[in-house]
């Protein structure tokens, strides 16, 4: 859609008449709509296209590795020691508690309490079960689930019982973003449901080493937070025979649509780089006994989307077979979000029936209660080389930088980032479908609208050339947004030989800047739609780019500029759109744990690299640290062009 109204003076914010948004929603509402149609679109993909259980097999491989690679565990680490310890034991009548921590990763520590029946013959079936979100203090939120603990002990089982990263005897950080303004998580791909994914595997290789455990027969459950990781876990490992998750998973029409996402924290979403379907999460774990179970009332997982998953994975079911109900099963009972007995006793049954062959009625009966203090596993001093508290710097796995030293190697360099940008950052078609008519067309200053996806319109201010046939796009920020006729110097200067002027303004920034409905609900929900807000502006403005380069009449040549965060995104369009003649960058932040925060951004490259990439094409970076850009200069040096870098 393009539409053009006349010069009139000044930014108009959008409750104003402008004709350009005479029909259309306020940025708010654009937004929401936006969010809640996106989620919906990427639900109804699951499965599509698949009819067969040879089609679903045919892909999965794909799938699993791009699963593990939105944990930020692909490639899997690697299995170093666990150096496993046990550093005390608690003997009960019929069973036992062995109090004890793994290193899932060199000095990640996890702790962990192990229940198992206090004669053992042979080797028991196991079962790793995943906490959820309890408030333990130093004794780990472990403890507040130990009734699980104790009664598959006393029924044969040997259970492991971890401690969660932010919840356990060394807290760490669950939710990063929103809480502590982490957002340079989702440029790292970095999610703590990562991390406990990890643990979970690590956790099952210790329970393998174990001459007490049947390592053929191990089961995963957990509930809350918990029940997230027993997805996460079985969905990554094939050892597990058998999953219950309580409680765990909705899918993105409620996440998003219906806004649930800001009842939960970071550890419940993986980040959504290739925009899956959220239910091929669990669909991972077919065709192996999966018991969902739900509370009627549960307000963070609620029933719609409970019902939705069960359809979607009963048609996976059948593909296996014509009794999906034998392997596939749902169950729910009345309450709220809570541990509830009786959802403890389906989940007790499934793993007997799957485990041990057995689908007699259970019970739970009284169960003792252990002092939390005595299951602490570090009962004073904790380990001072834990790197719990800073995972979140260390998980994902950024290979070191190798800059090229030939123009044969920068060229190779070049392809291999670009292809990685467009694999894991920016994943969007650059196509706006609107018609041939001119984004610039006139001979006179003028504002107008253009849609660049379903449901998203954004502004622009155009000044035709008064000399020549080259223009300037200039990514607004808010400051610019709002400017009005008063440009800036630095924008004015740009214009001084004449040069055609075109200002895009993306979505929510100056006159389309929108109040979020609830703190950060917008930044949260765009991961798990596969984007950032940044993308978001990127893609913005890189359709009009696209527009613009292919519809050229007036100005022959284009050139980018922006400030700031914007000048980084102007940059990254000039990565996309070859066809910008040079850029122009007023004082870009050093790094992308600053922003723009880009999806993934950050396991492809950093901005001073992502820079070098424009080489040889003419670029200016005015900043105040110049040696900040040295690795820019390095690699514009090595293809025989120079950048130039403006100290201000």
């Amino acid at each position: 859609m393009l539409t053009c109204v006349r010069w009139l003076g000044c930014w108009l914010s959008l409750v104003a008449c402008s004709a350009a948004w005479a029909q259309s929603t306020a940025p708010q509402q654009q937004m929401m709509d936006f969010l809640a149609a996106e989620a919906r679109r990427l639900d109804r993909r699951f499965l599509q296209g698949i009819q067969t259980r040879e089609q679903w097999e045919a892909i999965r491989p794909l799938l699993k590795r791009q699963y593990l690679e939105m944990l930020g565990l692909w490639p899997l680490p690697p299995r170093t020691p666990l150096h496993a310890t046990v550093t005390g034991v608690l003997e009960f009548d019929d069973f036992v508690v062995e109090k004890l921590h793994f290193q899932s990763m060199p000095k990640l520590y996890v702790t962990a309490n192990l229940y198992r029946p206090r004669h053992v013959k042979g080797r028991l079936p196991a079962v790793l079960y995943l906490c959820g979100h309890a408030g333990r203090g130093r004794d780990g939120n472990k403890t507040a689930y130990q009734h699980h603990g104790i009664w598959f002990a006393k029924h044969g089982y040997v259970c492991l019982m971890l401690d969660t990263l932010q919840l356990g005897e060394i807290a760490a950080i669950h939710h990063g973003t929103y809480r502590y303004n982490r957002w340079w998580w989702h440029a790292l791909g970095y999610t703590p449901a990562g991390v406990e994914c990890w643990n979970g595997i690590r956790a099952i290789d210790y329970l393998q080493s174990r001459p007490d455990v049947d390592g053929e027969r191990i089961a995963v459950t957990g509930r809350s937070g918990g029940g997230a990781a027993t997805f996460w876990v079985a969905a990554a490992d094939e050892r597990v025979k058998v999953a219950v998750p309580v409680s765990g998973m909705s899918d993105l029409e409620d996440y998003v649509a219906h806004r649930v996402v800001n009842g939960h924290c970071d550890c419940m979403f993986l980040v959504n780089t290739y925009r899956w379907p959220w239910s091929y999460i669990a669909a991972l774990l077919v065709p192996r006994p999966l018991l969902f179970l739900n509370s009627g009332r549960d307000r963070i997982f609620p029933m719609d989307g409970n019902e939705r998953i069960r359809q979607r994975l009963e048609r996976l079911y059948r593909l296996y077979t014509d009794k999906p109900e034998e392997l596939f099963d749902v169950g729910t009972v009345p309450g709220p979000h809570r541990d509830q007995p009786e959802l403890r006793l389906m989940a007790y049954r499934w793993i007997n029936r799957h485990l041990k062959g057995s689908n007699e009625p259970v019970q739970e009966g009284a169960l003792p209660r252990i002092e939390g203090k005595k299951l602490r596993v570090f009962p004073e001093k904790l380990p001072e080389d834990q790197v719990n508290t800073r995972i979140d710097e260390l998980f994902v796995r950024v290979p070191e930088p190798k800059w090229p030293e030939t123009p044969t190697a920068f060229a190779e360099w070049k392809r291999a980032k670009l292809a990685a940008l467009r694999r894991l950052v920016i994943r969007d078609p650059l196509h706006s479908g609107a018609g041939p008519e001119a984004l610039v067309a006139g001979t006179v200053p003028h504002e107008g609208s253009f849609q660049t996806e379903a449901g998203i319109t954004i502004l622009y201010r155009y000044w035709p050339p008064a000399a020549g046939d080259h223009g300037w796009i200039v990514v607004a920020d808010d400051e610019l947004a709002r400017a009005g006729k008063r440009l800036p110097e630095w924008v004015s200067e740009l214009r001084a030989d004449g040069s055609a002027l075109l200002i895009v303004v993306p979505r929510g920034v100056g006159p389309l800047s929108f109040e979020d409905p609830a703190p950060y609900y917008v930044q949260r929900s765009l991961p798990l739609l596969g984007r950032t807000l940044d993308g978001t502006r990127l893609l913005d403005v890189a359709v009009v780019a696209d527009h613009v380069v292919r519809h050229p009449l007036a100005v022959r040549r284009w050139s980018i500029a922006g400030s700031g965060r914007a000048g980084v995104l102007a940059a990254y369009v000039a990565l996309l759109k070859p066809e910008l003649a040079s850029v122009y960058l007023r004082r870009p932040p050093l790094s992308h744990r600053n922003g723009p925060y880009l999806l993934n951004v950050l396991r492809v490259v950093d901005i001073p690299a992502a820079l070098g990439l424009l080489a040889p094409r003419p670029l200016v970076v005015v900043t105040d640290k110049p040696t900040a850009f040295e690795v820019t200069a390095r690699l514009y040096r090595v293809c025989g062009a120079e950048v130039r870098l403006v100290a201000q």
